[in-house]
């Protein structure tokens, strides 16, 4: 079994557990004052395997399923039997350090929740996008767009709408997950940095 499925399994456990049991969700959940005050730092981690419901969580775990696989693949061929540990530790490094930010920003606020696995999942599918830059990734199942473009314009929108707080998702932890998720990749392997830009290079529209 891949990590990629493991993971996958943990999300899906300890999500309807959460759904079950509120309060259960609720000591997952990162919230800044409870880890920096009542230092329950677990909740850090926690809150990448715990989601708000179901379409949350079939949303976070489908992306997760088809990057994932393939940036496993990659880890593997690049370090061999100890792939899969930089696998986990990656995407487990993903939830934590996108976590940060918002962490600081809403330290006094202590209504302030966040859950998911999004940044997570942003480290790897940036990741992939690093490697495999003109690939096409389909928006909404049905757009083909080459990554470098669409991993621009996520980023872009990322950027913009965690500057307007005009909603309830955390898109700090999306950015600064495929940020990690880019800077992590070129410091395992800063040949491929250099691969990117030849790839975009060489790359044609038809």
């Amino acid at each position: 079994m891949s990590w990629t499925v493991v993971i996958i399994i943990a999300n899906v456990i300890v999500s309807y557990m959460g759904f079950q049991n509120p309060s259960l969700q609720y000591k997952l959940t990162m919230n800044p004052v409870a880890i920096l005050q009542g230092r329950q730092w677990y909740r850090v981690l926690t809150s990448g395997f715990i989601h708000s419901n179901w379409s949350h969580l079939a949303f976070n775990m489908f992306t997760f399923y088809f990057f994932g696989r393939l940036v496993e693949q990659i880890f593997g061929a690049l370090k061999g039997d100890l792939g899969g540990i930089y696998f986990v530790a990656f995407y487990l490094l993903g939830i934590v350090i996108s976590d940060l930010p918002s962490l600081i920003k809403h330290k006094d606020h202590p209504h302030y929740n966040s859950l998911g696995a999004s940044g997570g999942v942003a480290a790897v599918v940036f990741c992939s996008i690093l490697f495999f830059p003109t690939e096409y990734i389909y928006l909404f199942a049905a757009i083909p767009i080459p990554g470098f473009i669409l991993g621009a314009l996520y980023l872009i929108y990322s950027y913009t709408k965690g500057k307007q707080l005009s909603d309830n998702v955390n898109h700090d932890a999306h950015l600064i997950g495929a940020v990690f998720g880019l800077v992590f990749s070129v410091i395992m392997e800063p040949r491929v940095l250099g691969s990117f830009i030849q790839q975009i290079a060489d790359w044609k529209v038809f």
